[in-house]
């Protein structure tokens, strides 16, 4: 390859492996499967040390990721770099010579840097870009194992590993509906829930920490050993990464025991890190621009199985984008068979020259995700669809950052509208049990839904749903069970379900109640007529009108109510909380959740809002004391706050809104209820 040519590749590798860095670091996708990534990586270093050129913006000079976030900024008191790596076992024995070192787990997660003061921890900072990272002191105080409180007073820096257990992984993973939504793996979910702004997020996800390394501790004499930095930050409540001492005549066997354990490990890694113990030593050789050279990473070697392309599908997503997914002759990796991989996009299908009939080579990316890690056939004859696989309108290729990716042009493609799906099937709406976002996503995808009526004409496609993956004859049979007891509905769940813009649950029910439960009067209702009920604005009211005014929408409806049957509605009997206005938050115990809880004080006449105001009556709180923003609102506008209890009791006795009562800055208020 001549200079220029090899000046050239350079020039086209860069942003594409910054692109995939910009995605996994920052925003917690993949584009790039790690095998490619790192095969491009190591291309773009030996076309460097074959030039003698190094362009700019070139990973060989980046450390982690250029930190974008919301979160606040810092600077490391010394360099948080990552670490060179080799995959032969060997070349570790040559790097260790006669010195003693450690060996330990190298996990997947995102590298943090601890600060404890006085016995407590002052601050948490990311990596970042090896110079500044996040702050993220909020989201570390939610670690599960890490200490409060530590047995040590002076000032200590420490650094490690948050990581999420596979159990945490698979967990979460199960409880997202949607496909597309899901977690690609366990390093992906601990970045991004160590980042986010919101801990009450952090928390939920059960993000461990892991120590390994202490880089000060005030006072602490650690006789040069990384070995004793490790038995001291156990002695004062760490948990540190597993590892055992090794030479060069122990250290290939080490490795085998390590990977004997690895797939069976909880705790997602990499590879493994081998580190001088010789503290002095290990400092003393310093670093290059990016890697220190007291330690390196030796990252394993993924199982490679070879098999026959079949073809690439083609899936739609909500956002427009179209993604590539190779599907190949069944194989086993891991443990589980295998017969689809992610492609990401249509520069990595171009990259890989896939053609029907290849010879390609996958693994499992992390153990966990299917990936194509070469084509060594390479013969290139699939090319990326002119149409939408869903829509059938025309397809166009963007290209952002060196990457090319297809997107339908149809701005009304049933692709995109799968949230409106989801919510007409949701819950508070027509209430379909089991069908999930994934499953429409999979209905949609292959034209058995293309509106809502076609939820209740499924079974038109019965025996390619059986066939349809995830499925089988007993799953169609719930289905089906599950749409025939949704046909048998109430206008206000219909209403709601349809999405009109401004018109939730609560007020699709005061609007129904409002006309009687007509529907004909309900779907031509005027906006005089709206705004005469209480609690519809005007915007709300020429937001519906406006909205059945459009001849599509009264169509896509007619075939809805062809397919279902109203029950019987009335207005409630009971009353009782006509006129009030409630808040709920905060744990609840007699009403199971919030939802419950709402509709019961609708089916009393009340209304249940999501913000304390002024024309809030009561805020129920079972933890009045609470610090919480609503208790705060609520006692600045004199809003009283009430117990499930107390509720109760006023549900019992209810007291109507024209009572007169005085609250506590002096506005007339209801008058209380006799607890």
């Amino acid at each position: 390859m001549q200079t220029d040519d090899r000046l050239n590749r350079m020039k086209n590798l860069i942003p594409l492996l910054d692109e995939a860095a910009k995605a996994y670091y920052n925003e917690d996708r993949e584009i790039l499967s790690n095998i490619e990534y790192d095969r491009l990586c190591d291309e773009l270093a030996e076309l460097e040390n074959a030039t003698g050129v190094v362009l700019a913006g070139s990973p060989s000079e980046r450390v982690g990721y250029s930190v974008s976030s919301e979160l606040g900024k810092e600077p490391h008191p010394a360099p948080l770099l990552s670490l060179d790596k080799t995959k032969n076992a060997e070349e570790l024995r040559a790097w260790l010579g006669d010195k003693k070192g450690l060996l330990s787990w190298k996990l997947d997660g995102l590298t943090i840097a601890l600060t404890y003061r006085d016995g407590r921890l002052s601050k948490a900072v990311t990596r970042g870009d090896g110079t500044v990272g996040e702050v993220v002191t909020h989201n570390a105080e939610t670690f599960v194992n890490l200490p409060r409180k530590i047995a040590f007073s002076g000032a200590l820096l420490l650094r490690g590993e948050a990581v999420i257990r596979y159990s945490d992984f698979e967990r979460i993973n199960a409880e997202i509906a949607d496909d597309g939504a899901k977690y690609k793996n366990p390093r992906n979910l601990s970045s991004g829930s160590v980042r986010q702004l919101n801990s009450e997020i952090t928390a939920k996800r059960h993000v461990r920490f892991y120590a390994f390394e202490a880089v000060d501790a005030e006072g602490v004499d650690f006789r040069n050993s990384a070995d004793e930095q490790l038995k001291f930050l156990a002695s004062i409540g760490f948990e540190t990464v597993e590892y055992f001492p090794v030479t060069a005549e122990t250290v290939t066997e080490e490795v085998r025991r390590f990977a004997e354990r690895a797939g069976r490990s909880d705790l997602p890694s990499d590879g493994l890190v081998l580190t001088y113990d010789d503290l002095a030593y290990g400092a003393s050789l310093g670093r290059t621009a990016k890697f220190p050279r007291n330690a390196i990473a030796f990252k394993w070697a993924d199982e490679l199985v070879t098999t026959t392309l079949k073809g690439v599908e083609w899936s739609a997503s909500r956002t427009g984008l179209i993604n590539p997914v190779a599907v190949f002759e069944p194989v086993e990796i891991e443990g589980s068979t295998v017969s689809r991989a992610g492609v990401h996009n249509v520069s990595i299908m171009e990259e890989l020259a896939l053609g029907v009939g290849d010879e390609i080579r996958v693994y499992k990316a992390n153990m966990i995700i299917p990936q194509i890690a070469e084509n060594l056939t390479r013969s290139g004859n699939i090319s990326a669809p002119a149409q939408c696989p869903v829509c059938g309108r025309e397809t166009e290729i963007r290209d952002g950052g060196g990457v090319r990716s297809l997107y339908c042009t149809n701005g009304h493609c049933p692709a995109k509208q799968i949230k409106s799906f989801t919510h007409f099937v949701g819950r508070n709406a027509l209430n379909i049990e089991g069908v999930s976002e994934s499953t429409l996503e999979k209905f949609i995808d292959k034209g058995f839904v293309t509106e809502f009526a076609d939820i209740f004409r499924i079974d038109r496609y019965e025996a390619q749903i059986i066939e349809t993956d995830g499925f089988g004859k007993r799953s169609y049979d719930n289905l089906i069970a599950a749409i025939n007891a949704a046909r048998h509905t109430t206008g206000a769940r219909l209403l709601y379900g349809l999405g009109i813009p401004g018109i939730g649950s609560a007020n699709a029910k005061l609007i129904c109640k409002a006309f009687d439960f007509d529907w004909d009067r309900i779907e031509n209702a005027a906006i005089q007529d709206l705004v005469a009920i209480d609690g519809i604005g005007t915007a709300m009211a020429e937001n519906f009108v406006n909205w059945f005014a459009n001849a599509d929408n009264k169509e896509k409806v007619s075939r809805i109510l062809g397919q279902i049957d109203f029950d019987e509605e009335t207005a409630s009997a009971d009353g009782g909380l006509d006129g009030l206005t409630f808040v709920v938050t905060g744990s609840l115990s007699t009403y199971g959740n919030r939802d419950a809880l709402k509709a019961y004080i609708e089916s009393k006449g009340g209304k249940v809002t999501g913000a304390v105001s002024e024309k809030t009556d009561y805020l129920i709180n079972n933890d009045a004391a609470s610090p919480s923003a609503k208790n705060k609102k609520a006692k600045q506008l004199g809003v009283r706050i009430i117990t499930e209890d107390e509720f109760r009791e006023m549900a019992d006795r209810p007291v109507s809104a024209a009572e007169p009562g005085e609250r506590e800055n002096g506005r007339t208020e209801p008058a209380a209820p006799r607890f």
